[in-house]
Order: C-alpha cells, then sequence, then structure tokens
C-alpha cells in the first residue's frame, strides 16, 4: 500500500502493516470542473514477475511502470518494468541506485516528473535523519545523483515522517503527506497532506496556501495518503479511511478532488471505488493524458497491478487511441529537426513544446501529416518537452535536446 510504512513500526513497537482499500461514484464539482469516472476493472500482466507488485507508478512518457515489492519493511525494494501495450509490461528487474541492501529496509514509492526527476521515500537512517525522502536522476533503469530531499515540510518529532508523495508533472510541486506513527496504531495515527514548492533540486519549502488549497482533503476524521496529481494539475487522486480501530470490516477509498485552475482550491472529494481489507485495491496512478489509472490490489493473498478506463464523453470506458513511435531527428537538434509519429486518428493534431520549467514556448496546430519540420529560432540551448495533442488530450510526449 502507498505506504503505511511497516518499518517505522518495526523501529517503535515491531508490529505488522496494514493494508488497504477502494468504491464508485458519479458526479459533477459544484465548482464547475467535471469529476472523472472509470471503467471496469482490469488486471494488469507484467511478464517474467513471480511477486507482489504494490505501489505502482507509471512514467510520464508512458514507457515505464514503476512498484516496490511487499510492504513488510524488511527487504522492500523498487522495480521497473517496461509497457509492451496498456495492459502488458515485461518485468526487467530492481532499479539500480536507490535500494538498500542490508535488512531491515524500506525503499517505496516512486515518482518521477516529465524531465525524470525521481523521488521516492526510504527509512534508511530513521530516525537518526527526519528528511527520508529521496531524490534522483533518472535514466533506463539507473537512478544516479541521489540524495535526500530538505524542506520545511517535515514535522520533526518521534514518529512522524513523509509516508508518501506525489510530484507534478513539471516537477515544480511536491504533494506530501506527514504521518505519525506510536507502534500502537496499526499504520499511521494521524495524516495530513501538503504541497510544498520546489525551491531547487533538492529543496521545497510548503506553499503559503497549501492549507487553503487542500481544505475540502484534510479531514481529521480520516487517515489519507497516496497523493498523485493529474499532468494539468486540476485532479489529486488519494486513498483514505476512517480513523479508528482498522478491522476486517473497514474500508478503503480512492477518491478524487478537482479543481479549475491549477493554482485554485480542490472540491469536496468524491469516491471513486472502494473494498474491504481483504481485497485492498489502492495507490493510484494517473497516465499524463489521464485516460489510464493503474493501482494494486490483493489478489488471492497476492497483490497485483490493475487497471481502469477513463470514462468517455460519451459513456463508454474504451482502450486509448494513442500516437507511438514519436521521433525527433536530429535530437539533439542544431539547426532544424523532423518531428515524426504514427498517424493513428483522422483529426488535426497540435504541436506544443515547453521548456524545462513548463512554460509554453511554442505551438503548432491544425497539423494533418504525420511529421512537422520544425526550427531552432530562438530557443535557448537546453532540455524541452514536445506535446502531441488532440481535443485537448496528450496523446504522446518526447524529450527535444538543443544544443
Amino acid at each position: 500500500m502507498k505506504l503505511l510504512f511497516p518499518m517505522v513500526n518495526y523501529y517503535l513497537n515491531k508490529r505488522a502493516p496494514v493494508f488497504l482499500i477502494i468504491f464508485t461514484a458519479l458526479a459533477t464539482a459544484a465548482i464547475g470542473q467535471s469529476y472523472p469516472s472509470f471503467g471496469p476493472e482490469r488486471q494488469v500482466t507484467i511478464s517474467g514477475l513471480t511477486f507482489d507488485a504494490m505501489e505502482p507508478f507509471i512514467s510520464p512518457d508512458g514507457k515505464y511502470l514503476f512498484f516496490n515489492n511487499l510492504n513488510d519493511g524488511i527487504n522492500t525494494k523498487l522495480f521497473y518494468t517496461t509497457m509492451v501495450n496498456d495492459s502488458t509490461f515485461n518485468f526487467v528487474g530492481e532499479l539500480n541506485g536507490p535500494n538498500q541492501t542490508s535488512p531491515p529496509h524500506l525503499d517505496a514509492v516512486a515518482d518521477m516528473d516529465s524531465l525524470n526527476n525521481f523521488y521516492w521515500t526510504s527509512t534508511r537512517g530513521y530516525p537518526a535523519d527526519f528528511d527520508n525522502l529521496f531524490h534522483g536522476i533518472f535514466n533506463e533503469g539507473n537512478v544516479t545523483n541521489i540524495g535526500r530531499v530538505h524542506g520545511d515540510f517535515y514535522i520533526y518529532s518521534p514518529g512522524w515522517l513523509i509516508m508518501d508523495h506525489g510530484i507534478s508533472y513539471d516537477g515544480q510541486e511536491l504533494y506530501y503527506n506527514n504521518a505519525r506513527f506510536d507502534g500502537v496504531c496499526k499504520g499511521p495515527c494521524e495524516t495530513l497532506l501538503g504541497i510544498a514548492q520546489k525551491v531547487n533540486d533538492s529543496t521545497f519549502n510548503k506553499l503559503s496556501n497549501s492549507d487553503e488549497i487542500l481544505q475540502n482533503i484534510n479531514d481529521n476524521s480520516y487517515i489519507y495518503y497516496a497523493p498523485c496529481i493529474s499532468s494539468d494539475n486540476l485532479e489529486l487522486y488519494y486513498t483514505r479511511y476512517l480513523k479508528g480501530e482498522v478491522t476486517v470490516n473497514t474500508v478503503f477509498e480512492v477518491c478524487v478532488a478537482v479543481r479549475e485552475t491549477p493554482t485554485g482550491t480542490f472540491s469536496p472529494p468524491i469516491v471513486l471505488f472502494s473494498e474491504l481489507i481483504g481485497n485492498i485495491v489502492e495507490a493510484p496512478t494517473i497516465t499524463a493524458d489521464k485516460q489510464i489509472m493503474y493501482y494494486h490490489k490483493k489478489i488471492g493473498g497476492v497483490h497485483k497491478i490493475m487497471m481502469r478506463y477513463r470514462h468517455s464523453i460519451t459513456g463508454l470506458a474504451e482502450p486509448v487511441k494513442r500516437l507511438s513511435n514519436l521521433e525527433i531527428i536530429p535530437n539533439p537538434m542544431i539547426m532544424n529537426s523532423i518531428i515524426k509519429f504514427e498517424n493513428t486518428i483522422q483529426e488535426p493534431y497540435q504541436i506544443t513544446i515547453l521548456d524545462n520549467s513548463g512554460r509554453l514556448v511554442r505551438t503548432y496546430s491544425n497539423i494533418l501529416t504525420n511529421q512537422v519540420e520544425i526550427n531552432k529560432g530562438n530557443l535557448k540551448a537546453g532540455m524541452y518537452i514536445v506535446h502531441i495533442s488532440a481535443e485537448s488530450t496528450v496523446i504522446a510526449t518526447g524529450k527535444l535536446i538543443i544544443e
């Protein structure tokens, strides 16, 4: 689950972890922004995997699905897969870099922004060091430049830590979860969601209006965790359950709250789906185009990765028609480059280019062919993100480097 940190209870009282669950509801937000809804559950195939898969995270480019194995807090590690199609991935193996080797240890809850800045939680050095969120750079199975994430969003008191987190698509905002463990509660005794702004690669500080933005979500009646923010910053997904003794009848819920602008206050949440603890479902992660949700579920005593398609405007949940095999030649660009992609749907496309801070720097509209020549023009040297979209939905993304 995402994440009840059994490792902390190991330190505090060697208690066993608790596990989690979720529900379905359809509604329209009072603020004018529609709530999303999702279709029936489907099991994801991970070829070559023989053990539990928990806390999935789909990379912004859709190529990788990260997860950790069983959250026992003794030998919990991060792993990754490569995508074959929406519901099929090939298991590659353990991530190189983030994982500790000597038990007891816990390295879990992968997150990554569109520039491959990778984040995860770890109990290494805890409780001597309370800064238990880590960062690095991901590249084809390796995480390098590893260090702790610092900032004023930690609570420096025994039992408190960052249980889990969600990084925004552009990497500028960190949605974090403070959680307090005492070795008696099954899981955290209390939790609090917050939002921190990026200062530099190793530091985030809490937004001055974080509490206002999340006022409809933070509720002392619940334990909540597993925040996941959509790529447009308009939908916040998370897991919750009622505070109190956790029993076989405890219901765990995957919720979503929405807002009209990327800096506005989130609406009251709705419950998307739920389960009792025996069939725990939790830890949603959303693709960059917001069309697929992945999460994990306990089936026959083993945690599996599941998925659901988002309902379309027709009310049907169908596989997403995607552009694939996006190519930029040459890349790095010197003067001009050609963007090539598969033309799989018959409608005009739009290409947008963002700089590494997420700022729009160029747009190409009403594209009807499957390749476009772009020129360097006044673009400065550096890394850029290229989006191809149709009807405001991102259906392909890639990186462009300008020298």
